[in-house]
């Protein structure tokens, strides 16, 4: 594998007076040779010349949180990530590679979850490069590669959770958000590390049941959170049973026998756990009666 080389190159605003003047004081002595028809001078005039242009075109601009990449007819020379005005040897070739936090959002992927359902999953991925040769050289396109291995990534994670959990210790994509985004990235990182990036942070930004079972399931989460109000009524009006009778067995009021607490508790829970308002019935005799 080809690991980045950090390179110093020379300061550009060193290299850049240097070149100039040697240009200057070229040209000027190409011009008299030219004029004294001195041959050697003229040559040696028309050498140096050549020579500052051809420096000159070894300056180049490393902007913030960018890297230029060196390569001498092939082969990687190094990185260049100090900013400023730079020169190296105008035979390298420089290549310019941003450094900047960068993020990708998938389009939405039509696939299965754990439990064989069909669900639309995107996911928002924030990375940066942290290596430039291996960006360079380990893969053809690395932008390519992130969004090809991310989308991969979102659709190998589907498959692994559910869309909605059936219990409490279940981890759901749509229960368990922190969780299954840490697995995300993990899973992105070790897939985008052979190219040199860095995962800063991967979230699902769109999670929902395909169209056509949407209606569906729909019903189903109305259904479930009913039987949870269910159950917590039930819970509630068994208790306020218990508080009344233990109430009245305290009482010496009223004395009730088994079958009228049966009765009782009957009617309690008939008034407690129903859906509607009771109708009550004004017993006007005994309580026998």
């Amino acid at each position: 594998m080809v690991r980045e080389i950090r390179r110093t190159a020379l300061s550009g605003w060193l290299a850049l007076p240097a070149f100039l003047v040697l240009a200057v004081l070229s040209a000027g002595g190409l011009v008299a040779a030219a004029r004294y028809a001195w041959l050697a001078g003229a040559l040696t005039a028309l050498l140096g010349l050549i020579v500052a242009l051809v420096c000159l075109g070894g300056l180049f601009v490393v902007n913030p949180n960018e890297a230029r990449v060196l390569q001498l007819f092939g082969a990687y020379a190094g990185t260049v990530r100090d900013s400023g005005l730079r020169w190296a040897s105008p035979f390298l070739t420089k290549r310019r590679l941003s450094l900047r936090v960068r993020n990708f959002e998938s389009g939405k992927l039509k696939v299965n979850d754990s439990d064989g359902n069909p669900i639309e999953i995107a996911a928002v991925v924030v990375w940066r490069v942290v290596d430039s040769a291996e960006a360079c050289f380990e893969v053809d396109d690395f932008e390519h590669y992130v969004k090809v291995q991310t989308e991969s990534a979102v659709r190998n994670l589907a498959t692994r959770y559910p869309y909605d959990a059936h219990d409490d210790e279940q981890v759901s994509l749509r229960g368990a958000t922190a969780s299954v985004a840490g697995d995300l990235k993990h899973e992105v990182h070790e897939r985008l590390a052979k190219a040199g990036v860095e995962v800063i942070e991967a979230r699902l930004s769109h999670l929902a049941y395909a169209p056509e079972i949407a209606a569906a399931m729909l019903r189903r989460q109305q259904a479930g959170a009913v039987i949870a109000a269910r159950q917590k009524i039930v819970e509630g009006a068994v208790g306020m049973v218990e508080m009344a009778l233990e109430k009245l067995s305290h009482s010496a009021q009223v004395q009730l026998d088994d079958d009228r607490k049966a009765a009782m508790v009957s009617n309690l829970l008939v008034v407690l756990c129903a859906d509607r308002e009771a109708q009550p019935v004004v017993n006007t005799g005994t309580l026998y009666q």
